[in-house]
């Protein structure tokens, strides 16, 4: 029987763009965690996005905001997801859901990645019904129009300075969402 450290199917990957890490995010991660004997927080560079912070500011916070978890590790990537997944030695990918419109996304990146690599499965989390609205758009709005106490509820708030004071130097540059939260 294969060790199960070493089986590449115990090792899930949760990627995204994590701009920034949000309480869903991390509701995920927690969770996810607890299916695989290997979480990895896997923060991709997608060049079809502006982001607010750089690729190591957003490993560094999701550092800091996993750090008690033992069996979750943050990675910065740059490649297609599958080819992610398979140089770091797992075949899975964890994905959270939080509305119909992202299973819709979700299904077609599925059907993707499959035909890219038919040996990795994509697992699927719904979110806690708390965080299904919650987006990295929001926060950047919430950040830049509802201050501190309104950012709380929506990112871990050791976060919260970091990400009020970036908001507000994009806000500065011209970099920053260009309408209020309706």
């Amino acid at each position: 029987m294969q060790d199960a450290t070493r089986d590449p199917y115990r090792k899930a990957v949760f990627t995204g763009t994590f701009d920034p890490i949000t309480l869903g995010h991390l509701d995920v991660i927690r969770r996810g965690r607890l299916l695989f004997d290997h979480l990895v927080v896997g923060i991709g560079v997608n060049p079809n996005k502006q982001s607010l912070f750089s690729v190591q500011e957003r490993v560094e916070m999701a550092r800091r905001v996993t750090g008690e978890f033992p069996n979750v590790s943050v990675e910065a990537f740059e490649a297609l997801t599958v080819q992610y997944v398979r140089r770091i030695g797992a075949r899975v990918i964890l994905r959270g859901l939080r509305t119909l419109s992202d299973m819709e996304y979700e299904f077609g990146m599925t059907l993707t990645n499959h035909r890219l690599d038919p040996t990795i499965e994509t697992v699927f989390l719904m979110a806690d019904a708390e965080y299904s609205h919650v987006s990295s758009s929001l926060i950047k709005q919430v950040a830049r129009y509802g201050g501190p106490e309104g950012l709380k509820r929506f990112v871990p708030e050791e976060l919260v300075a970091s990400i009020l004071a970036k908001a507000a130097s994009a806000a500065e540059d011209g970099r920053g969402e260009s309408r209020a939260a309706d």
